[in-house]
């Protein structure tokens, strides 16, 4: 098991082109910290969604359904008059933008209207949000999802450790499909072996193999040892730690 309070990018092995993120309990985070961090690298950066998300605080958006602008904005320059945000706060390198769809009504991002492949053409890295959680640790996958983009480069699959342990009914989206899968009932326990069958039988279903496993929220694990058997159930090794 790798721990990491530092490069994730190093650790989850990032290579250049599309990364879709998938899974549960901090999606989002590890998108603008991987975005944050391939920025300050020296990347150009475009963080986006293939299904729905709220807009990454901090980070500039086109604010609208066109083609992105081939130059985004650079870090140093505000992108709007008086910006405190953190990316606007003296970083010098790299860029970095988000794009998508408002909906008015939601005030969610969808996916951008120009495609996935082409944006990936004028950026180093484009990272995905490639499905939805509901806000919960754990979740077992509909038929239609993730939703990945052709040409993919990473998958990122995250745990959320906070659900370990807890009653499933609780900590898991779709928890139907989660307890066939398993073989428990809503009311059992989602235990790190439970949680690594669900994850690998998905896995398997979708050719994900080559998927990289981050477990995060491991600082909420009253036993620590339950990391070390979510890894060894999977039989795979994964990243560990506590995005902020």
């Amino acid at each position: 098991m790798k721990t990491t309070s530092g490069n994730l990018a190093s650790a989850l092995k990032i290579e250049p082109g599309i990364t879709a993120i998938v899974g549960s309990g901090g999606k989002s985070t590890l998108l603008k910290t991987l975005g944050l961090e391939l920025m300050r690298a020296g990347g150009r950066v475009l963080l986006c969604t293939t299904t729905h998300m709220f807009p990454v605080a901090g980070v500039p958006w086109d604010g609208s359904s066109r083609r992105l602008d081939a130059a985004p904005w650079k870090p140093g320059t505000l992108h709007a008059p008086g910006c405190t945000c953190e990316a606007c706060a003296g970083l010098v390198r790299g860029s970095i933008c988000q794009a998508g769809v408002l909906d008015p009504e939601t005030g969610k991002l969808s996916a951008p209207a120009e495609p996935l492949d082409q944006l990936a053409q004028r950026f180093d890295y484009v990272l995905a949000e490639a499905d939805g959680s509901k806000r919960l640790p754990l979740k077992a996958h509909a038929a239609w999802e993730p939703v990945i983009p052709a040409a993919t480069a990473n998958v990122v699959w995250v745990v959320g450790a906070s659900g370990l342990g807890k009653p499933v009914a609780k900590v898991v989206h779709r928890p139907e499909l989660f307890c066939e899968r398993c073989g428990c009932e809503p009311t059992d326990t989602a235990t790190p072996e439970c949680v690594a069958q669900e994850l690998n039988a998905e896995m398997q279903a979708l050719g994900l193999s080559t998927a990289r496993v981050m477990l995060n929220q491991v600082d909420t694990l009253c036993d620590l040892a339950m990391a070390g058997r979510f890894e060894a159930a999977l039989g795979r090794p994964i990243v560990a730690g506590s995005l902020k």
